[in-house]
């Protein structure tokens, strides 16, 4: 059981990691928090994503992205940022698109209690357990950019299920 902070219960916290932080973490960060606005559970989960490059640091998500989200009824308007790793402390799932960020994260780790927090989102995909990881987008077409909003949406519905029964939410 979590500890209480001032009479509440402390929010379960997820980060969404992949690159550059303008594709995928983003979406897989919309998606989540649509989910999670649909349970109205904004009060229990805490949603956000970063990259393990700086390099669009304050930038909007890949227009495309953006796009291809307002046909689903997303919004993907997070800044992107660089993974810090203080992150470590300040999330309990840190959820990785694909194997190299997976590495490049669990190789910041101090301890195996960071370690531990470090996942793989194809880890709760249901639907499409064929794929071991979200592949990036960024070079591809429009239907690259579908498949990756395809495989986001079984994953952070996997996760959320996770999450709701580890913690008896609803």
């Amino acid at each position: 059981m979590r500890e209480p902070i001032q009479g509440k219960k402390k929010k379960i916290s997820l980060l969404f990691v992949c690159l550059g932080n303008i594709c995928r973490s983003p979406a897989a960060e919309g998606i989540m928090k649509s989910i999670v606005e649909k349970h109205d559970l904004q009060d229990v989960i805490e949603v956000d994503s970063a990259g393990t490059s700086g390099w669009h640091e304050g930038e909007l998500p890949d227009t495309r992205m953006r796009a291809h989200g307002e046909k689903r009824k997303y919004d993907f308007c997070s800044r992107a940022r660089k993974f810090r790793k203080s992150d470590f402390d300040a999330f309990d799932y840190i959820l990785i698109m694909d194997q190299n960020n997976y590495n490049s994260i669990k190789g910041m780790a101090d301890n195996t209690e960071q370690i531990s927090k470090v996942h793989l989102i194809t880890e709760f995909s249901r639907q499409y357990s064929h794929h071991n990881e979200i592949p990036d987008p960024y070079y591809g077409n429009s239907s690259d950019f579908e498949l990756v909003l395809d495989l986001l949406e079984d994953a952070c519905k996997g996760l959320f299920l996770k999450i709701k029964n580890d913690f008896s939410l609803i």
